[in-house]
């Protein structure tokens, strides 16, 4: 799909920004445009099947098959799309008790997840639990902040990874929250949780400085706001720069469109939450020039 074409057809629920300090109309005269579209998920919690009719807000929505469909249908637009997911794949349906989490990671590797972070009720088959269900997984684990060193998991969670879609280089790094008081201590043992602010400042200064990525996305689940202090995906943008987007989870946020808010230079940047349960599927479609100068427009998907 072209870009005019896409921006008419989805105007109504997007939102158009200029990431970094660059001004839309730089666009206009510049007919070479490389689209990257980024699809992702958030808290699905082991729902395999559709909501049925009679399940009031949610009735007839959600279902892998469906999801499916979406992705390979936008895929056939842009064969340029990346497809994550923002963590707490488990819990929340028979099809965790009784599976263990093997169906989920097979469904997510059938639809071919290019990686997910790690959220907190993807412990709660233990981490003995999660790592036995891994070899069914055929997309990459990112996490920064779970050091797992002293575990099973050790060697098996990436901090960051690189995927090239064209000439454009894309730097997705993972963010976990804290476990002390969501999880039983027994569940993920010796994983230590490094401070985030801290971490997304080294792995977004890795990926803009040595790794020289033209986009740098932040998968989260950290949750999307707290009145409090505790670290949230707004406060994470506010104190970080070199992030183009931040995919958040954990909080079950429906936003519509992507928040635009402001990193600790000033400049653009956007965050995104989809609820849960797979009822929605985000879209951020990412726009480059010849230049490497970049816009982006994104919007939630009803399933």
């Amino acid at each position: 799909m072209k870009r005019r074409e896409f921006l008419q057809n989805t105007s109504a629920a997007t939102a158009m920004v200029a990431l970094g300090s660059v001004g839309l109309q730089s666009f206009i005269t510049k007919p070479t445009v490389t689209q990257i579209t980024v699809l992702h998920t958030n808290d699905v919690h082991s729902h395999i099947d559709p909501f049925g009719p009679e399940d009031g807000r949610n009735a007839n929505k959600g279902g892998v098959a469906r999801r499916a469909s979406l992705i390979e249908s936008i895929r056939r637009e842009n064969p340029n799309t990346l497809l994550l997911d923002a963590g707490d794949i488990f819990q929340g349906t028979p099809y965790f008790n009784y599976y263990g989490g093997e169906l989920e990671f097979k469904l997510m590797s059938k639809m071919k997840y290019d990686a997910s972070t790690i959220g907190n009720h993807d412990f709660d088959n233990g981490i003995d639990g999660l790592y036995a269900q891994l070899p069914h997984a055929d997309f990459e684990f990112i996490c920064s902040n779970y050091d797992f060193s002293n575990t099973v998991m050790d060697t098996q969670v990436k901090p960051y990874k690189i995927f090239t879609k064209e000439n454009i280089k894309i730097g997705v790094f993972g963010l976990g929250i804290e476990l002390d008081g969501l999880v039983d201590k027994n569940m993920y043992k010796e994983t230590v949780y490094l401070n985030p602010v801290e971490i997304a400042q080294d792995m977004s200064r890795i990926l803009k400085e040595q790794e020289k990525c033209d986009l740098i996305i932040c998968l989260s689940h950290l949750g999307y706001h707290y009145e409090y202090d505790k670290i949230d995906d707004l406060k994470l943008a506010s104190q970080t720069k070199n992030i183009d987007l931040i995919i958040g989870g954990h909080t079950h946020t429906f936003l519509p469109k992507p928040t635009i808010t402001k990193n600790s230079e000033g400049k653009n940047m956007l965050v995104n939450q989809v609820g849960c349960y797979g009822l929605n599927l985000g879209r951020i479609d990412f726009f480059f020039d010849t230049d490497k100068n970049k816009e982006a427009t994104g919007t939630t998907i009803i399933v």
